[in-house]
């Protein structure tokens, strides 16, 4: 995908209200590579309340060292929040593209998170 498509499929996500839309645009892009990435993630978002936040997560099982089945969750973004979280997350996480880069695609500024002390 050329930079100028990705800027307009950037751009055209961050148009969509929520993750579960974007994640639904995502599925029926013509990049199949794409596409099948965003299929994949079907299913695998899970909603939690921590600390009075509607906090929107990554759910993935997979085996640890010893074989067993570990359950991994990595934080997306809160409900509510602009769609350029997930996407920013979606093209880090499936095509390793910095999420700076993805935030300049769609004319926004990154914030770097703040790390817990």
């Amino acid at each position: 995908m050329e930079q100028k498509e990705f800027e307009q499929l950037v751009k055209e996500l961050c148009q969509k209200e929520n993750l579960p839309q974007a994640l639904e645009m995502l599925k029926a892009v013509e990049d199949q590579e794409i596409a099948e990435a965003a299929q994949s993630l079907a299913g695998q978002f899970a909603l939690a309340e921590v600390e009075g936040e509607k906090r929107i997560y990554h759910v993935t099982i997979q085996e640890n060292e010893q074989g067993e089945e570990q359950e991994f969750i990595e934080h997306v973004m809160n409900e509510g929040d602009d769609v350029i979280g997930f996407v920013a997350w979606f093209f880090d996480a499936m095509f390793e593209v910095k999420r700076k880069e993805t935030y300049q695609a769609a004319g926004k500024t990154y914030q770097q998170p703040k790390r817990a002390k």
